[in-house]
């Protein structure tokens, strides 16, 4: 090796050395206890929370006088011990494993202003803000962290992106409705193929209205029905407000659901969102119009008569006797 590839492999040697020492983590360079993420910050005076990501995802939440709700979909009530529970673990960051402290090496942590993985953006009862920046996660139970503007990051096993759900489906109980299947006697279906009617008959043995001379119901396709009928999840809450970009007015699918006592409970599927595929639905028990994703949509609007009714058996033939097809020209 000539002395000039000597020079350079010294040179890069050293550039690594350099490198290491910059970015790799380590402990604060005393020893002493770190500091932590957020100053002064304190979890229980948190009053509202919003969480971003780069795709577009974005929710807010806010706390009130009954807990913690969905502030842009009208209030709907949120999961206050989750949201506790996240804004603990940012309370527990400590700095004790500073990363960098160049902004030049936030884009690729994924701590920018402008390309992150999670941005949390939290407001005291006090008025005071912050800012968390979650990053990217160079290895299991490491994930970068930065706050506010500050150009310093760190690594923490405290707060991992997986935790800071940026969709409302994250923070509340999806569950939209449900009912018991034993209280609910008669089904009532109507779509753009027409309009279906089932009652709970004898020994809970469900008919279906209508079937022409030698058609058979389906009692395992109606079950799906039911099934799907009586328990509906959304993926997120709209609101309490009803808008004619629903369609409601001219529902895709209505489900009459009549339980013993009389009461009467209805699922009206409305329009769909192009961007997303999801469906707008509104429960007659709900003050609240939400969205539901699309087979949950389509298991009510695509349904049609055939769906419900069972291919007639073949005959078993008699022993002995061969099928029509197999006798001998002429006779027997």
């Amino acid at each position: 090796m000539n002395r000039r590839n000597q020079v350079l492999s010294l040179v890069l040697a050293i550039q690594s050395v350099l490198t290491a020492v910059i970015f790799w983590p380590r402990s604060t360079a005393s020893g002493a206890a770190a500091g932590p993420l957020l100053e002064n910050f304190n979890a229980g005076q948190v009053v509202s929370l919003t969480i971003a990501d780069m795709d577009g995802n974005r929710v807010s939440l806010t706390k009130g006088t009954q807990g913690w709700v969905l502030s842009e979909a009208d209030d709907y009530p949120a999961d206050g011990q989750k949201i506790s529970e996240l804004l603990n673990k940012i309370e527990g960051v400590r700095t004790n494993r500073p990363v960098t402290r160049t902004e030049s090496s936030h884009q690729r942590l994924k701590v920018d202003e402008k390309d992150f993985v999670r941005l949390v953006e939290v407001q005291l009862a006090d008025g005071t803000t912050h800012r968390v920046y979650v990053g990217s996660s160079p290895r299991s139970n490491a994930t970068h962290v930065r706050a506010d503007n500050h150009p310093e990051t760190y690594l923490t096993a405290d707060l991992a992106s997986y935790e800071v759900n940026a969709s409302a489906s994250g923070w509340i109980d999806t569950q939209y409705y449900t009912l018991p299947q034993t209280t609910t006697v008669v089904l009532t279906l109507k779509n753009q193929n027409g309009e279906f009617e089932f009652e709970r008959g004898e020994e809970d043995q469900w008919v279906m209205k209508g079937l022409a001379e030698g058609e058979n119901f389906s009692q395992s396709a109606f079950t799906t029905l039911l099934n799907q009928a009586i328990a509906v999840r959304m993926v997120e809450p709209i609101g309490r407000k009803e808008e004619a970009r629903f369609g409601l007015d001219q529902p895709q699918a209505e489900v009459t659901l009549k339980s013993a006592d009389g009461q009467a409970h209805t699922l009206l599927i409305g329009a769909k969102d192009e961007k997303n595929n999801n469906y707008v639905a509104k429960w007659s028990s709900s003050p609240y119009y939400v969205w539901v994703a699309e087979y949950t949509a389509t298991n009510f609007i695509n349904k049609t008569r055939a769906d419900f009714i069972e291919a007639a058996g073949t005959p078993t033939p008699q022993a002995g006797v061969p099928p029509t097809d197999q006798v001998p020209a002429g006779g027997e």
